[in-house]
């Protein structure tokens, strides 16, 4: 496995960083209860793959349900404001009624993951968990959800796409 590089550009805006702060002890709090759920003997991976689709699907149905118009362009709106771009050092490659392409150039759920001092292999395992949340995102919205390359994996970018079906 490749060295996790993770490292944020832009740390000069207080309310992204408060923000990003919130992500890494929402993080935080997902790999420890996955780690405790372990050590007592439970599928710790299902349970939290369960629960985090759902909350995927709960957030794509208000997403949905906020956004203005119809299709990927609208959805992208919605799903990504300015600050969520900033968070994440988001870049959007390509926005247009067939597909979403996005790269985060900064994740703050993998910099929570290496403080508290988990393997590599634990938390490319525990991103794309994460995922789950986005791909719930994506069903409750009736798009395709793809996810490339990630940080978690040793990637320079993660690259979060979502298609029209």
């Amino acid at each position: 496995m490749k060295e996790i590089k993770n490292t944020a550009k832009h740390t000069d805006n207080e309310v992204v960083n408060g923000l990003r702060s919130a992500i890494e002890h929402r993080a935080t709090w997902m790999a420890l209860m996955m780690d405790e759920a372990k050590k007592a003997g439970f599928d710790s991976e299902k349970f939290t793959r369960d629960a985090i689709f759902k909350t995927g699907g709960f957030h794509g149905e208000d997403i949905k349900a906020r956004q203005v118009g119809e299709g990927i362009v609208n959805f992208e709106k919605t799903f990504l404001p300015e600050n969520t771009k900033k968070i994440f050092e988001m870049e959007v490659k390509t926005c247009n009624e067939e597909k979403l392409e996005v790269e985060f150039n900064y994740c703050p759920l993998v910099a929570a993951w290496k403080k508290q001092g988990f393997s590599n292999e634990e938390i490319e395992l525990m991103c794309d968990c994460a995922m789950d949340g986005d791909r719930g995102i994506a069903k409750a919205n009736g798009y395709e959800f793809k996810l490339g390359k990630t940080i978690a994996a040793g990637d320079d970018i993660c690259e979060v796409n979502f298609y029209k079906k």
